[in-house]
């Protein structure tokens, strides 16, 4: 922190600022090297940076708020925090949350402030790793953002509502940054690959497009993963007489087998069939197999978690009403922990859902209850249970008849509450799995206590 210090006592010396920053050298890695200057080369996050887009007209405007990134590694937090700084007057400051302590926050905020009454300018602050900073250092901010001193631009791979002070979030606005897709991460990789500057260009090196989709899907949505692993595997190739980047040099290179598939293709449906009926089939060694397989192999996990989710209300319903929470809960850890992290928690749910007894009845009475509807014509709504807002609706017999179940001895009323026409239609009928033998007993239970309620 001693060089943030120098910059400080001598505002007119400007040497942190991104804009007038000297360029990474050949040396520096790839990623780096390739980092985006302007918004103009940013790849991905059109929401944030597009045309119109928030962060796009703020910066135009040079009025930047205090601001958290939040995303995955390789999304562009640091990059976006640069430019930021680069484009608009503000000077750049930049901490690790995992060096910097308390003593190098205050002084490093006393700086800004010198630097505010000198010369009118705000200091950029930013903060990786922002959730790793503990209560008093992240509280040790929060003046000097209240009082305009700074723009802090934390950048977080976790949940800031859970990681980041309740009074500093409220102070800033949370960007969320998503994963780059294997589209954006191939168009990056070319962009590296032809850029004989500070690119791998002069290298002479072709590259397979079945190399470059490989690359896309091992780097799971990371930019800065996926430019290290070219690197890397152009070092491999570039002394062969070939000179040719393939799969199988990618392979050498992440030394893990590639697993490729088109994922709006044949064999996607065909993965993704096999996790559901594996499943279906309470088995959990094949569910795991198909799971792992399809997140090796570069799948959405975030749409792995989704067919969790659904699965948990389509195969095991109310057998066990802990599956569906247990697929929500699978989704929320990834999302907060993100890869490889986050993908113990799926394949935790996958086992769960396989292990779970089985029931569709709900599924089955929901499109039930959806064919009657769409084949039927809409029927009115019983008299008697018809809200009576007004003396005319009483008049003309809203409510007549009513029962308030809490008033009864059983807890029923014996109410008719399907339409005329559809009085005795079964649609949710639980099976004898699970927690549902219990509910289907409560159900027969109920029946039984309507009917008799209607014979008084």
């Amino acid at each position: 922190m001693g060089g943030n210090r120098s910059l400080f006592d001598d505002p007119s010396q400007d040497r942190g600022h991104p804009s007038q920053a000297e360029a990474p050298g050949p040396s520096a890695p790839l990623p780096e090297r390739l980092r985006p200057r302007s918004l103009e080369e940013v790849i991905g996050q059109e929401a944030v940076v597009g045309e119109g887009a928030f962060l796009r007209r703020a910066i135009a405007e040079d009025r930047v708020p205090s601001l958290v990134f939040w995303g995955p590694p390789g999304a562009g937090k640091t990059t976006l925090a640069r430019i930021i700084a680069g484009e608009t007057s503000c000077h750049f400051v930049a901490f690790s949350a995992v060096t910097s302590g308390i003593k190098d926050v205050k002084e490093v905020m006393a700086g800004a402030v010198r630097l505010r009454r000198a010369q009118g300018r705000r200091t950029l602050v930013f903060i990786d790793e922002i959730h790793r900073f503990n209560r008093a250092q992240q509280d040790a901010f929060l003046p000097y953002v209240e009082q305009g001193d700074i723009i802090l631009v934390g950048a977080t791979t976790e949940n800031p509502s859970f990681s980041v002070n309740a009074a500093l979030l409220s102070r800033c606005r949370v960007v969320v940054l998503e994963p780059l897709t294997p589209p954006q991460l191939s168009t990056l990789l070319r962009r590296a690959l032809s850029d004989p500057e500070k690119g791998l260009g002069a290298r002479g090196v072709e590259a397979e497009e079945e190399a470059l989709e490989a690359l896309a899907q091992l780097a799971s949505g990371d930019a800065r993963k996926a430019l290290n692993m070219l690197e890397s595997a152009v070092a491999d190739v570039a002394s062969t007489e070939a000179k040719v980047l393939d799969a199988a040099a990618v392979q050498r290179v992440a030394q893990r087998k590639v697993l490729l598939y088109d994922k709006s293709g044949e064999e996607h449906f065909n993965l993704i069939s096999a996790l559901h009926k594996s499943l279906r089939e309470s088995d959990p060694d094949a569910a795991l197999y198909w799971l792992t397989r399809m997140l090796e192999a570069g799948e959405d996990p975030l749409y792995l978690a989704r067919r969790l989710i659904r699965f948990a209300s389509e195969d095991v319903g109310l057998a066990d009403p802990k599956a569906l929470p247990q697929a929500l809960a699978a989704r929320e850890a990834y999302h907060r922990l993100g890869p490889p992290e986050g993908h113990l928690a799926l394949a935790q749910a996958t086992v769960y859902l396989a292990l779970a007894p089985k029931s569709n009845a709900l599924y089955a009475g929901y499109k039930r209850a959806r064919k009657v509807i769409a084949e039927r014509p809409a029927d009115p709504v019983p008299m008697a249970i018809r809200n009576a807002s007004t003396k005319l609706m009483k008049e003309v017999g809203y409510g007549r008849g009513y029962v308030y179940a809490h008033d009864t001895e059983d807890g029923v009323g014996g109410l008719d509450c399907l339409p005329e026409s559809l009085q005795g239609e079964r649609f949710y009928e639980p099976k004898d799995e699970g927690f549902e033998v219990r509910l289907k007993e409560r159900l027969h239970r109920l029946r039984e206590l309507r009917e008799r309620a209607r014979k008084r």
